[in-house]
């Protein structure tokens, strides 16, 4: 039995109610608009359910465990025991508590939230199918809608997701036991954060990557600095070779991977395996959506081509986060959810992604924002750097964490802050500083004039800004 098709109106139709969507509709709410939120699984999006917030409380598990057992040097001797099922029963706690607490700040806010799979009947209208037999469906009239329907992990082909042996990174972060090998297709930030996580506990972990380095897009200087302290965790990686086929052989898999290049490498590998992540990268969740019927243009990926107001062809309908576009952050895409609220009501806002700060959560961590020098070159700039070695700082070594280092990247004309990169410890934390720097359109004075704490890690950037100027202290200039 289906309940029969009602129409109601609101100003404002949210599609999605993860960290791009729910912060559009409480904010669009804010500026006295009627707000509808629409979601058809759990509050927070894939961020917080299946991605950002699940996989760092992994990871923070992870190094508890793996910093206790290897602390001799530090004169602290432990053999820690992980019991998984424990971990995940945790995670999957405060996974709870903020999805909870998202939709109560929407009621608070005055949203109005809505379950249901939303589908375009035209530029106008969509229709929402309530979950649960018999709850039928009903159409909504908007006069502004905003799209933040994310992403998905992408699948190989012949490795079809079926949460057993092939899984994707929803399904590598709620394993019951920890695998005895783990082989990770894909050596980006979710391959290689996922690498740190079950290296640390215990899993002989093999990544196959297309190409020849390890995070591919960031600089090679930065990367190699994850890479060997990976492969100090035990990973094992194969450069060059992708994931060609599978099959099940005692218990287990045992995966075929070919040369990406047969000049490069003249032979396959096969690896086994009690696990196979594929994390090869996500699309967008376009393709549910009926977005032809609202006359939304999507490109090759089905990605929602937007301009700086977030706004797709249709001025009256708005994408923000993944389904955006590159770069997937949830960062980017909560601000992006701030401006289209505040567009549609009235006020002067853009997105300026200059000073878009970007982190990856492995051992040690990476976190960057703006230029690096090469791009700055490529843009007619004159840049000029300074760094500062994580292994000088006081900080750092009472932490017995010295890998790595801060880059920051500056006009030389102007000494105007650019970029900056940081490999090392917080280094998710530390980028923030220069972010602002950034968008404040600081200078590398500011920086280097500013007292900071001692002994902290932050130091590492104020000398950064010091050594770009020739004036450090605590290295050669």
């Amino acid at each position: 039995m289906v309940v029969g098709d009602v129409t109601t109106s609101t100003d404002v139709l949210v599609i999605g109610a993860g960290p791009g969507g729910y912060v559009a509709a409480i904010r669009a709410a804010q500026l006295d608009l009627d707000v509808t939120l629409v979601e058809k699984g759990a509050y927070g999006g894939a961020c917080l359910n299946r991605g950002c917030i699940p996989s760092k409380a992994l990871l923070n598990g992870s190094e508890l465990a793996s910093g206790a057992g290897q602390a001799e040097e530090l004169g602290v001797y432990a053999d820690p025991t992980v019991a998984l099922d424990e971990m995940i029963s945790w995670k999957d706690g405060l996974v709870d508590q903020l999805t909870s607490g998202i939709e109560q700040l929407c009621t608070a806010a005055g949203v109005n939230l809505m379950k249901g799979t939303a589908e375009f009947a035209d530029e106008n209208k969509i229709r929402i199918v309530h979950q649960g037999e018999g709850q039928g469906s009903e159409s909504l009239k908007f006069d502004h809608c905003i799209i933040a329907t994310g992403s998905r992990p992408i699948e190989v082909p012949g490795f079809d997701f079926d949460d057993d042996r092939i899984v994707s990174s929803d399904g590598a972060l709620n394993f019951e036991t920890v695998p005895d090998e783990l082989v990770i297709a894909g050596a980006g930030y979710i391959g290689m954060e996922l690498a740190t996580v079950y290296s640390r506990l215990g899993s002989d972990v093999s990544v196959i990557e297309l190409l020849e380095q390890a995070l591919p897009g960031y600089q090679e200087d930065v990367a190699s600095i994850v890479r060997k302290r990976a492969e100090d965790l035990g990973v094992d990686f194969y450069f060059g070779y992708r994931a060609d086929s599978w099959a099940e052989s005692d218990g287990g898999a045992v995966l075929t991977a070919v040369p990406a290049d047969e000049a490069a490498h003249d032979s396959d590998i096969e690896l086994t395996a009690d696990k196979i992540l594929v994390a090869v990268g996500r699309r967008p969740v376009t393709d549910t959506l009926g977005i032809g019927a609202a006359g939304v243009e999507t490109d090759a990926q089905g990605f929602i081509p937007t301009d700086s107001r977030c706004r797709t062809n249709k001025e009256h309908i708005f994408a923000v986060g993944d389904v955006a576009g590159e770069p997937m952050l949830a960062h980017k895409g909560s601000k992006e959810g701030e401006v289209a609220a505040e567009v549609i009501a009235g006020k002067p806002a853009a997105v300026d992604y200059r000073a878009l700060p970007a982190a990856v959560f492995t051992d040690p961590e990476i976190g960057t924002v703006g230029l690096t020098e090469d791009e700055a070159a490529n843009e007619g700039l004159t840049p000029v750097t300074g760094e500062f070695q994580f292994q000088a700082s006081g900080r750092a070594l009472t932490a017995n964490r010295t890998e790595g280092f801060v880059r920051i990247v500056a006009a030389k004309e102007t000494e105007r802050v650019i970029g900056a990169q940081i490999v090392g410890p917080d280094a998710s934390e530390l980028i923030a500083e220069i972010a602002a720097m950034i968008e404040m359109g600081a200078k590398l004075q500011d920086i280097s004039s500013t007292i900071h704490v001692h002994p902290t890690l932050s130091e590492a950037v104020m000398e950064a800004a010091q050594n770009a100027r020739g004036k450090a202290i605590h290295r050669q200039n």
